[in-house]
């Protein structure tokens, strides 16, 4: 059985995961790759004393979305520093990204779920000697963004989601909604509930919520493709965003980084005494109690979906990087490893506050750097 889905029934736990491409640049006049010294002085000070090491030429990634916002501020560090590396990171969401890594077409993937057994497996073909491992990098709140006129601050509680997501639950101002939040003035509008089309950790991980904190009302199978009926759907966190902004009483879930601009977003009921925001700081609050479940140097996590304590955001993912421990293309390795090791440093992480993701905890990113230093 495979260990996300395993723990899924067991432990109503989740094993926790980080067409046309999106080039983020890290390019300049500079095309021979040297030390982060070979531009301007004050760039390369700014961009955190990157170690370019020996990186140069293209490095190709692709996955998930929900990091893209998290992505563009690095290499945009990155590109003052590296000269002779150009990153392309395509957002075409967990499961298109694990394919491709899977088929040796690119250096790294991001995916928000853990890999599973068979894709494990399967990594030892293009991991000549070893096989894909699961760096956590990026972690955040997965944001319920929505847009009803008139009400500024909403409560939902899990059955709540699951029976809106599920399409039982279909007007906003419904008995149930209302009993969540007696002093909104509902409007009488139907919801307009969007879910991700493309195959994503995102969805993976709010389905595994809802799986999870609302058993009774939410009876599929977590996934990366959805699988409930009705609602309709975008492309990409982007897509679901846009569509929440555009479409009178809409309501979807997407990374915490795309719900800006003024979107409304939902506080969560848990055991708590009080509603939980979807905000950085209640993030970290439920990342700080996660767990390593992968072994050997897979540093999969496994967190609790229905938590109890003041402040703990219950739908959190995690964005992996998956790199093989062994076996990596050697004209690539140099760029994934200087690349990689900027986003795991003290100054790559201090980067995701800012852009609306949460740093990983100190012991578990002080693993994501050990383990870089051994790639191979």
């Amino acid at each position: 059985m495979k260990l996300q889905r395993k723990n899924r029934r067991a432990l109503a736990l989740g094993a926790l995961a980080v067409s046309g491409a999106l080039a983020l640049t890290a390019c300049g006049s500079d095309d021979t790759g040297g030390k982060s010294g070979g531009g301007d002085s004050s760039a390369a000070a700014q961009a955190g004393n990157i170690d370019c090491g020996d990186a140069k030429g293209q490095l190709q990634a692709s996955g998930s979305s929900a990091q893209k916002n998290a992505i563009d501020a690095w290499v945009k560090q990155y590109s003052a520093a590296c000269k002779g590396v150009q990153v392309n990171y395509n957002p075409t969401g967990s499961g298109a990204g694990v394919t491709a890594f899977l088929q040796g077409q690119t250096a790294f993937a991001g995916s928000d779920s853990a890999l599973e057994a068979e894709e494990i497996e399967q990594s030892k073909k293009i991991c000549s000697g070893g096989q894909a491992i699961d760096l956590p990098m990026v972690g955040g709140p997965i944001a319920v963004g929505y847009n009803v006129p008139g009400v500024d601050n909403l409560v939902l509680d899990a059955p709540t989601l699951a029976k809106i997501f599920d399409s039982k639950i279909t007007n906003w101002n419904d008995e149930a909604i209302a009993k969540l939040n007696p002093d909104a003035k509902l409007p009488d509008l139907k919801i307009q509930a969007f879910h991700r089309s493309d195959e994503s950790g995102t969805t993976d991980n709010f389905t595994t919520y809802l799986q999870a904190a609302a058993p009774k009302d939410w009876t599929y199978e977590p996934s990366k493709s959805w699988e409930a009926k009705g609602g309709q759907s975008a492309q990409g966190s982007s897509g679901v965003a846009q569509q929440v902004k555009q479409v009178s009483g809409a309501i979807s879930y997407m990374e915490l980084s795309y719900a800006k601009d003024g979107m409304s977003t939902v506080s969560v009921k848990t055991e708590a005494a009080e509603p939980v925001e979807a905000t950085v700081e209640n993030a970290t609050a439920a990342i700080g109690a996660a767990k390593i479940v992968g072994t050997g140097k897979d540093l999969a996590l496994e967190l609790d979906y229905t938590p109890s304590a003041d402040g703990a955001y219950p739908i959190v993912l995690v964005t992996y990087e998956i790199v093989c421990d062994k076996g990596n293309k050697a004209e690539t390795l140099p760029a994934a490893k200087s690349f990689l090791n900027y986003m795991a440093s003290e100054d790559g992480q201090g980067q995701l506050a800012e852009a609306g993701y949460a740093p990983m905890p100190e012991e578990i990113i002080t693993k994501v750097r050990e383990t870089l230093s051994s790639l191979a």
